[in-house]
């Protein structure tokens, strides 16, 4: 009985680091929240791709927890608010932070 009582007690001390490693914290991603956030960029990377006004190899697109962040240069000012545009219309995008620049 007593070796039972240690081994649940191991079990559960593992399992709650497990928990507790998984989890986010303000400046850290869940695993979970990571592998959305993938889903996300590559989303919003296609969907910049598929607009034919839009170069998608001069717009880098990053997310962290919902909020795309897209950097990079294009040709005029229409094609960043073309490019936000995009981007907020993807599932799951909260927010669209324009960090691009005119050439």
């Amino acid at each position: 009985m007593k070796n039972f009582k240690t081994v649940s007690l191991l079990l559960a001390a593992l399992i709650l680091t497990g928990v507790a490693g998984c989890a986010s914290s303000p400046t850290k991603e869940s695993t979970a929240q990571y592998v959305d956030d993938s889903v996300i960029t590559t989303s919003v990377k296609a969907a910049i791709f598929n607009e034919p006004s839009l170069k998608v190899a001069e717009i880098n697109v990053e997310t962290f927890k919902g909020v795309v962040q897209l950097s990079g240069f294009v040709r005029s000012y229409e094609n960043i608010t073309t490019a936000v545009s995009v981007a907020r219309g993807v599932k799951g995008v909260q927010s669209v932070k324009n960090d691009m620049r005119v050439k």
